[in-house]
């Protein structure tokens, strides 16, 4: 299922060909969250691997407009995950002094460890999508001689690029997700925040300010998915007006993506397992003192 929503590299890509209604085979909700279910179990199968063998370290990204589900994405998905091997950042606006360093310096200082999980609530990808639709925003970060222009975006693509390969090089796996949603959509959903009382506290003034800027969102994302979708780190794009597919969607990728790093636990010398042996009948005398 996961290879129908990959970007790829060096080929034309359109967002208005990606349907954000879209829901592959599944018949209803029931048979999805069946399917989810497995690969929740699947999952924390793989992370203790992962965690016991320390040698790659995963990063999910996932980038989206205001309600798309990136919240819900990680409660659910994540739910069977256990949190000492899981981390999850949600990237802001920056902060006076990471706005003091380059724009990858926030990012990078929180990188998972090998052997963790780490979840990036938006990320570095900011940079070309917020601050391109908002190019005043480039201001703040007083680099010298700075230009909003294509120039910027383009060189901002390959400096991504190229931190994404020396991650990858040096055992990250890059899984990027576009929440896709409709414009209706996300109409319907900040509805449902203000009719909810209990959903109130979701709803922030600056989303209807936001929503305001939709088309020239479309075309940022368009552009970031087509120029920094690569062959070591490509971007998935998840049908997400149905929050119970998306949620399967995202999850099926993460699974067949640490399914195919064959990972096992660490294997144990000769000399360890005999240091083993000698605790197992150290302890097992214990309970038989005349064993002494």
């Amino acid at each position: 299922m996961h290879e129908r929503f990959i970007v790829k590299p060096g080929e034309e890509f359109r967002l208005k060909d990606h349907n954000p209604s879209f829901t592959n085979d599944f018949g209803n909700e029931e048979e999805a969250c069946e399917k989810l279910a497995a690969d929740i179990k699947a999952l924390s199968h793989y992370q203790e691997k992962l965690y016991a063998q320390q040698e790659y370290a995963l990063l999910i990204i996932l980038q989206a407009m205001d309600a798309a589900g990136k919240d819900s994405t990680i409660k659910h998905v994540m739910s069977g995950v256990n949190p000492q091997g899981c981390d999850v950042r949600s990237f802001k606006s920056p902060s006076t002094e990471e706005l003091k360093h380059d724009y990858l310096w926030r990012a990078a200082k929180v990188l998972p460890e090998r052997g963790r999980i780490g979840i990036f609530n938006r990320s570095y990808y900011e940079e070309v999508i917020v601050v391109r639709v908002h190019p005043e925003l480039i201001a703040a970060e007083h680099i010298p001689t700075i230009t909003a222009d294509e120039g910027l975006w383009k060189t901002r693509y390959e400096e991504i690029n190229d931190f994404e390969r020396h991650l990858v090089n040096n055992g990250t796996i890059i899984l990027k997700f576009f929440l896709n949603i409709s414009k209706e959509e996300q109409r319907a959903r900040f509805l449902a925040r203000l009719e909810t009382p209990e959903k109130n506290w979701k709803f922030s003034g600056s989303d209807l300010k936001e929503r305001a800027f939709w088309d020239d969102y479309m075309k940022a994302f368009e552009k970031t998915l087509k120029h920094t979708s690569t062959e070591h780190a490509p971007w998935y794009v998840i049908p997400s007006n149905h929050k119970w597919f998306a949620r399967v969607a995202v999850a099926d990728v993460i699974v067949k993506s640490l399914k195919s790093l064959n990972l096992s636990y660490p294997k144990i010398s000769e000399e360890e397992l005999n240091r083993l042996e000698e605790a197992k009948r150290s302890l097992e005398a214990e309970a038989n003192p005349r064993e002494k």
